[in-house]
């Protein structure tokens, strides 16, 4: 039944499409063993994309901690981010039809993978903030604060994509 849901998680996660069938077997399977840990009453797909991350991290991201990491200020200024005036309302990136989007797809997959996680969980999969930060491991701040600078990054990405795709007349009459 959330099968789907588990896959197109693995996928954005892992960005590739035979990594992410190993992703959802290796999820599927881990829930199988785990069953009798499983709360009923309570959100399977939550815990199963629990299990998907969890299973992310320990086999598929392990490795890229290593690398070095760079500062909210230095991603922001790289996706060429201007600060946003209060007044300024952030267009919504995630319509029905976005993933089919290529821009979109690649914004997404440029994003740390902590944003790009968090996104997937909240504006993608639909969890709330508290189930997100469960499957994230962290505090509900946490998810907050990631996905309001995950959003913000995709914002000016979308934005550079739109201006170099002659989109922006309409929505810049429109603001």
């Amino acid at each position: 039944m959330h099968l789907r849901s588990v896959y197109n998680a693995a996928y954005r996660l892992t960005r590739d499409t035979d990594r992410a069938r190993d992703l959802t077997q290796d999820t599927m399977l881990r829930a199988f063993r785990a069953f009798d840990t499983f709360t009923p009453g309570t959100n399977a797909r939550a815990w199963l994309l629990k299990i998907t991350y969890s299973v992310f991290i320990n086999q598929y991201h392990h490795d890229r901690r290593t690398v070095a990491t760079q500062s909210i200020e230095a991603l922001e200024m790289q996706h060429g981010f201007e600060p946003a005036s209060p007044a300024t309302p952030m267009p919504d990136p995630w319509q029905p039809d976005g993933w089919s989007e290529p821009a979109v797809r690649e914004a997404l997959e440029a994003l740390p993978e902590e944003f790009r996680a968090t996104v997937l969980l909240v504006d993608v999969e639909e969890l709330s903030y508290d189930e997100a930060a469960v499957v994230l491991e962290c505090a509900v701040g946490t998810v907050r604060s990631r996905l309001f600078r995950a959003r913000r990054l995709l914002a000016a990405a979308l934005r550079s994509y739109a201006i170099a795709d002659g989109r922006t007349a309409a929505r810049t009459e429109a603001r």
